[in-house]
């Protein structure tokens, strides 16, 4: 909770200035009985109308004072809770667009998700009652009992007797909630997680006809989230029934004892009316404490899982001493690169590294093209991931014009790429902003993009009298294109800056064999300085490529031209054999 604090400094003038106006807001509800008081033992019975008219327009002021106070302190307190949480999502956001590959592995991207919505506002409840309950109600709590000494010391010492039995119940309780709305909100992020994979693959599902399946999935998950806030629920509920036993026994204790003293002659109706209202005052402000404890409690675990974030040490440092590739031409290196995905390494059996790639060594010289081939799991896209630093290898190096890629800022390696990933995304707009994404690309080299990822033709046919196609709006993840349209913008994104590398990763699987060559003939001819490197399922793409590299189980079995791997590496030879029908 330490941490939160910090995003809290710079406004605490402003949290400050709206404690003091809190404060003259609460003042004047306290004073309200005090004067209700007076005018019932001391101002009625002189039975002079004006003295009650003065009285009464006081207690007026109070009224109207006391609620244009609090209206204003609250308005502040949200706005800080506000600011503070914006700084704080801020953090957070900027923070997970750096983590690793391997980090994002680690905390899972739903967790991630909840830890940006569900836990900061959690964090902005907790800020907000904080400024709002937690000075009124301590001061409501201090200032009541000692009014009601002033009033009625005998009739005071029951709430005295009180108030240490209700704070021994808010802490117990209050110490129990924590953990459980930890546990609650990490089975939260498991039900998100599933309720993503399923909006992500719905028509998958659909297709499968697996979707009672999904559903009895989901509600398992949505059980044991309903289960573990049902416990953390019910244990911070206790409170609230243990807290009315003793604040309603004790009122029945000042009522009696209260027309006891009246009958007695020992106290007077104002004193005991005034009384039973900062009874009721103080009884409201235990209650608002005790909202604080659960607000507090879940404030706690969330501020636990948003720092786990934001402090979490970056793990792909720029290592600026490293040497540099000896007495090389080539463009691209690997040299023994041996990797193992974290959260698997752990997992996995002595005998199983299909999750691995495993002492890969290969050069390719600027403006040559390597295409990649294996089977699914053979490590492929592990290769990419590696190149583009999303995660650090444990063996070898890997160079880029001979410099190891842990030299590079991972601002200054990635400006070197334009990518298409095997699920790239599509965003919600124009086919030129999608194209362009922000870069600031000219118009006429968005066109040009377009027109060497074989796009332009179906670009022209969305135009309209009022605006050309690059101007039409897409979907949200292209919804309103087929999957060899979107495919094509993808490539014309990678295309439109003129990267020094190319990465495709079996970008082209929804093309037809005439875009697919078309796309190819336009690539040797506009982008001869272009490093390219694609990964395929087809052998067409690929087998008139520079280089090809064969991959299975992590493992390279073949290295060469065409022409070479027919001859030498008989899993290629039979992938072109089932491909080509030869």
């Amino acid at each position: 909770m330490k941490h939160i604090f910090t995003y809290i400094k710079p406004y605490g003038l402003r949290m400050l200035l709206g404690f003091l106006i809190k404060v003259m807001g609460t003042f004047m509800d306290l004073g309200l009985p005090w004067v209700l008081a007076y005018i019932i033992d001391e101002v009625i019975p002189l039975k002079e109308i004006k003295y009650i008219l003065l009285w009464g327009v006081l207690m007026l002021f109070l009224s109207i004072g006391a609620r244009e106070f609090n209206i204003t302190a609250n308005r502040m307190a949200s706005r800080v809770a506000g600011d503070t949480v914006k700084r704080l999502r801020h953090d957070l956001f900027q923070k997970i667009e750096q983590l690793s590959g391997a980090q994002v592995d680690y905390f899972s991207i739903p967790s991630l998700i909840s830890r940006m919505t569900s836990d900061t506002y959690n964090i902005h409840q907790m800020v907000s009652m904080m400024q709002r309950l937690g000075v009124r109600a301590p001061i409501i709590l201090v200032g009541g009992t000692i009014l009601t000494f002033t009033l009625e010391p005998v009739l005071t010492l029951v709430l005295v007797g009180i108030l240490p039995l209700l704070g021994i119940t808010v802490y117990i309780v209050s110490k129990k909630g924590i953990p459980l709305y930890s546990k609650s909100q990490a089975s939260a992020d498991k039900m998100i997680r599933i309720v993503r994979e399923n909006v992500n693959g719905i028509r998958v599902i659909k297709a499968l006809s697996k979707s009672e399946h999904e559903k009895q999935r989901f509600k398992s998950s949505n059980e044991e989230v309903a289960g573990n806030e049902l416990k953390a629920g019910a244990t911070m509920a206790a409170i609230n029934p243990v807290m009315n036993l003793l604040l309603n026994g004790g009122l029945t204790l000042v009522v009696i004892i209260g027309a006891y003293r009246v009958n007695s002659g020992a106290s007077e109706v104002g004193k005991i009316v005034a009384f039973l209202s900062y009874f009721t005052m103080i009884l409201n402000a235990m209650l608002m404490i005790t909202r604080i404890f659960v607000s507090i409690s879940k404030a706690n675990a969330s501020a636990n899982r948003i720092f786990a974030v934001l402090n979490m040490e970056e793990d792909l440092k720029v290592c600026e001493e490293l040497e540099e590739e000896k007495e090389s031409d080539s463009h691209i290196s690997f040299h023994d690169v041996t990797f193992s995905y974290p959260q698997e390494q752990e997992e996995k059996d002595e005998k199983d590294e299909s999750t691995n790639v495993e002492s890969i060594s290969f050069q390719i010289k600027k403006g040559e093209s390597l295409g990649i081939i294996g089977a699914t799991g053979s490590g492929k896209t592990t290769l990419l991931n590696l190149l583009l630093r999303f995660y650090d290898i444990e063996k070898g190096a890997i160079y880029i014009n001979g410099k190891n890629v842990k030299s590079f800022s991972l601002k200054n390696l990635r400006k070197k790429f334009g990518i298409v990933f095997q699920n790239d995304v599509i965003f919600a707009d124009t086919i030129a902003g999608n194209i362009d994404f922000n870069r600031n690309i000219t118009r006429d080299r968005i066109v040009e993009a377009a027109k060497d990822a074989q796009a332009a033709d179906f670009i022209d046919q969305l135009k309209t009298k009022e605006k050309d196609g690059y101007e039409y709006a897409v979907a949200i993840k292209g919804a309103n294109l087929s999957g060899g349209q979107k495919q094509r913008l993808l490539i014309a994104r990678a295309l439109a800056a003129k990267p020094e590398i190319l990465v495709l990763d079996d970008s082209s699987s929804a093309l037809d064999y005439k875009t697919d060559a078309n796309l190819r003939i336009a690539l040797r001819k506009h982008y001869q300085n272009t490093t390219t490197i694609m990964i395929a399922q087809r052998i067409s793409s690929i087998m008139s490529m520079d280089h090809i590299l064969v991959m299975e189980d992590g493992k390279m079995i073949g290295y060469g031209k065409h022409e070479e791997l027919l001859n030498g590496c008989p899993v290629y030879s039979e992938i072109y054999q089932s491909q080509m029908g030869e």
